[in-house]
């Protein structure tokens, strides 16, 4: 049995107006990310005297590496604040190697922060590198905050170790999640040692009102859009699990009803974080796409047991209550540029490409489906995909191994034998990282631009 929906021409008369895709705010805010770095290098050089000395060296280059922290740490939690504009526009996938790098250099920052200013107040009193440790407790135990400041860094070193890729790999997905909420904490313990320590704060009251009001813009966000829409979306919407269906081995549909689900915001190629409240699963939020265009009272996730979270979801009863957060995602019909589409899925990448192929407006022969899988028994939603392209004239193509195990050809020159003119065309990619890498490079030795490749990867 499948859980084939209704057709989706209500979904694809939404997107029936003139191409017109909405430009990657990405650019502008690494560019305004800079200028913040620009004005806290600014303020130090303001406010720093002389440092022709030993000392003052050491103790200069600690206070700056201090300011670029704090200035960072708060773009960290920017980036964990769901904010639409970085989630819709420049895309969750992005956002998040966005804020595995700036995290990684705050790190840095802090690490070498303490080190330098620990050396200079043990240079300032005669002592010299031997003397750190004491030196050390001394700030932690006399200074202002600096002890609330310690337990924050070693809260961050924490996060940071657990961040490690072959540690992370070896975690729990909900453990390693909610390990990661600590920064919260590790920020706010850190913060009031900066305003109570930090010497430019203590001589230019404009620039401590500009960190009160970073911070706390910082923090308004993170409130309003990880606890107030939230709340919001779910008391309006009253979702519930109204079926589990079996696809094929392994894969299931979940199909969740709710009140106008299809005033949420959600677009093909949109997914949410899902929350079961089941026995076992009540705290377990994780991320799955919409395999199907939402309709007014029914969404629809098709996911593959790869994990205790995914492979539970058979187990989910109907009436189950759900609490959704999103919709989140950019790889939607928005950045679209061109009449002909190829979209292209590795595995369970096809959910959010199912929906698309469902929904986005175009001509007898524009939209083409390649669909890669190990076999013909892992092509998912196969019936639905197959009955979607005879009724709109699209192309549907499938790559799955030989009976010898042999992976089939996916490089620029046979994708240009499987779509002669694929430079013309916009192409959607969403598959596991590996075969998403690869056939980005294919794409573009096939001749397609960078700006026309839009993929997003689903592990995050």
């Amino acid at each position: 049995m499948t859980s084939t929906l209704a057709s989706g021409r209500a979904a694809r008369r939404q997107t029936m107006r003139r191409i017109r895709p909405r430009r990657n705010p990405a650019v502008p805010l690494l560019l305004g990310l800079w200028a913040g770095a620009a004005g806290v290098l600014w303020l130090w050089w303001q406010n720093t005297p002389s440092v022709a000395d030993r000392t003052g060296q050491v103790l200069g280059a600690g206070r700056i590496t201090g300011l670029l922290a704090g200035y960072l740490m708060a773009l960290v939690v920017l980036q964990m604040a769901r904010v639409p504009a970085l989630e819709r526009r420049v895309g969750s996938d992005r956002v998040a190697r966005w804020h595995a790098m700036t995290g990684r250099y705050t790190l840095c920052l802090v690490i070498a922060h303490v080190f330098l200013i620990t050396w200079g107040y043990a240079l300032q009193a005669g002592r010299d590198l031997g003397y750190l440790v004491q030196q050390f407790v001394s700030l932690v135990t006399e200074l202002p905050d600096v002890g609330k400041a310690g337990i924050g860094t070693g809260l961050l070193l924490f996060i940071g170790l657990v961040s490690i890729g072959g540690i992370r790999r070896r975690l729990p997905y909900d453990a390693w999640y909610h390990i990661h909420v600590l920064m919260y904490v590790a920020v706010f313990l850190t913060f009031w040692h900066q305003i109570a320590a930090g010497h430019e704060f203590a001589v230019e009251p404009l620039a401590k009102t500009f960190w009160y009001g970073l911070y706390g813009t910082v923090t308004a966000l993170v409130l309003w859009y990880r606890v107030v829409t939230p709340i919001r979306l779910n008391v309006r919407h009253r979702m519930r699990v109204e079926a589990v269906i079996e696809e094929t081995p392994g894969i299931v549909s979940v199909l969740i009803g709710g009140r106008k689900l299809h005033r949420m915001g959600a677009e093909a190629g949109h997914f949410f974080r899902w929350r079961f409240l089941a026995p076992g699963m009540r705290f377990s939020s994780h991320p799955y796409s919409l395999s199907a265009a939402p309709r007014p009272g029914m969404l629809r996730i098709t996911v593959k047991a790869i994990g205790d979270h995914s492979s539970r979801l058979r187990e989910l009863e109907p009436g189950t209550k759900v609490w959704a957060e999103g919709p989140y995602g950019a790889l939607t019909a928005a950045r679209r540029s061109r009449g002909k589409v190829l979209l292209v899925a590795g595995g369970v990448g096809i959910t959010p490409m199912r929906a698309l192929f469902e929904t986005l407006p175009g001509a007898s022969g524009d939209l083409t489906l390649l669909y890669r899988a190990n076999s013909t028994q892992d092509l998912a939603l196969w019936d639905e995909l197959a009955a979607i392209a005879d009724e709109r004239g699209a192309r549907l193509m499938y790559a799955v191994n030989s009976p010898d195990g042999a992976r089939p050809d996916i490089s620029a020159e046979s994708l240009r034998r499987k779509v002669p003119d694929i430079e013309r065309h916009d192409v959607f990619l969403c598959g596991p990282p590996g075969f998403a890498q690869s056939v980005y490079e294919a794409l573009r030795g096939a001749g397609v631009p960078a700006r026309r490749i839009h993929h997003e990867s689903f592990e995050m």
